[in-house]
């Protein structure tokens, strides 16, 4: 019996710019988060931190995911811009310009990761 390997639907697709932007993303959210750990006061930032670490994972793991052009990484992406909106929308409540960069780079990531799902993803 033969095994029949599913076609990638987005082989050919230039990913470059996206898995760049993703990596970026989560570079800035590890900073953001580290340096939320260096606050004088860092329980009210434990919200800002919590995402910023779940935004680091979830970033790299979709550059991840569209290097090794993995079925899945389209529906991903969707989450993706879920946790990056989220992200952005925390971070950008917080004065800290390490909050700033970090809430500018997950609107940017969420806005290229919408572009690239968006048409392709059935999720409700």
């Amino acid at each position: 019996m033969e095994h029949e390997q599913p076609s990638h639907h987005h082989t050919g697709h230039k990913h470059e710019a996206l898995i760049n932007q993703l990596l970026a993303c989560a570079t800035a959210c590890e900073i953001c988060g580290a340096s939320c750990l260096d606050e004088p006061d860092v329980t009210p930032m434990a919200y800002c931190i919590e995402l910023d670490r779940d935004c680091a994972e979830i970033c790299s793991l979709a550059a991840r995911l569209l290097i090794r052009q993995s079925e899945f990484s389209h529906d991903f992406l969707a989450f993706c811009e879920i946790i990056c909106r989220h992200c952005a929308e925390e971070c950008g409540m917080h004065e800290h310009e390490h909050c700033k960069k970090c809430a500018e780079e997950c609107l940017r990531c969420a806005e290229a990761c919408h572009a690239h799902h968006h048409g392709t993803v059935t999720l409700n």
